[in-house]
This record gives C-alpha cells, sequence and structure tokens, in this order.
C-alpha cells in the first residue's frame, strides 16, 4: 500500500514536472534584425531582437558567432523596454552568423534562442575571441538534471509526508 501511494506521487510529480508546457504568458521572440535566416551582403552595426513584452535589463545576453566560430558582436547587451540589442563590428567570412540569446522576461522566466543570419559578401572586419560552437544542446541536458532533482525532492517529501507514526 505504502509503495502504491510513493509510486502515485512520483507518477504525479513527473507529471507535473514534464508536462508543463510554455506558458504562453512568458515573453516571445516577435522580430530580429536583421531577420532570421535572412541573406545581407554587407553586416549591420547593431543586431536587435524585439518581445511582446518588456525584457529585463539584468542578465540580458547576445552573442554573435561567425561561421569561423569567433565572436563578432561587441560591446554591452543594450536593453530598451521590449528591444535588446549588440552592436556588431565589420564582419568578416561568407557564411552563416548566429545569433544567441538569453534574456529574462518582465515575469522571470528566462528566454532563450538561436537565429541566423547568412552573409553572403565577404567583409574585412576583425573577429573576437573564439568560441566553442554548441549545437549539442547542452543547455536542455541541465534542464534535464533539474527536473530529475526536483522529482527526486518531491518523492522523498512524499515519502516523509506519508510515513505512518509509530504505534507504542
Amino acid at each position: 500500500m505504502r509503495f502504491k501511494a510513493v509510486a502515485l506521487g512520483l507518477l504525479t510529480g513527473a507529471a507535473l514536472v514534464l508536462g508543463a508546457g510554455s506558458a504562453s504568458a512568458h515573453a516571445s521572440l516577435t522580430s530580429v534584425d536583421p531577420a532570421d535566416q535572412s541573406e545581407i551582403a554587407q553586416g549591420p552595426d547593431e543586431v536587435q531582437l524585439t518581445f511582446n513584452e518588456a525584457i529585463s535589463p539584468n542578465f540580458a545576453t547576445i552573442t554573435v558567432v561567425g561561421p569561423d566560430n569567433n565572436l563578432w558582436s561587441t560591446g554591452d547587451v543594450l536593453v530598451d523596454g521590449s528591444t535588446v540589442g549588440i552592436k556588431v563590428g565589420d564582419l568578416g567570412p561568407v557564411g552563416e552568423y548566429k545569433i544567441a540569446y538569453r534574456v529574462t522576461s518582465a515575469d522571470g522566466h528566462v528566454v532563450d534562442g538561436i537565429r541566423t543570419f547568412t552573409l553572403t559578401q565577404e567583409g574585412s572586419g576583425t573577429p573576437g575571441k573564439s568560441v566553442v560552437a554548441d549545437d549539442s544542446d547542452s543547455a536542455s541536458t541541465s534542464v534535464w538534471w533539474i527536473v530529475g532533482a526536483a522529482v527526486v525532492a518531491f518523492a522523498v517529501a512524499l515519502a516523509v509526508a506519508l510515513r505512518r507514526p509509530k504505534k507504542d
């Protein structure tokens, strides 16, 4: 009987944690400049992302990484209400540039993603530091560790709560 209660609690906890999709109330990206998957002949002075609600100026990050795995964005992230941007120096090699972002929406939830654009004509810019491209979705792996820890904590709390007091 006790095993069934613990198993039911674990399944319920897992369903609550794993079944929770992203709420529509969280910030969502509405536009990117340059546009996602666009082809441009000359690099922009700045990359801008616009969201459907205000973004917290704390913890906002944007990087622009080129096909050479070098950083091409420069300076600090600029947050103005629902628009977030970063300066971009003259670009260099032809190819796909990745705009990676991670911001905190007004409701406190983290929103992140990657958008791309393709430079069609060689630029004369000097790259920033080299970065390691992360196509393995390690952020998703980190989330699973957190989810696993939450399920274990829930199971322990449930087991303690369901423990029957000993009769003397």
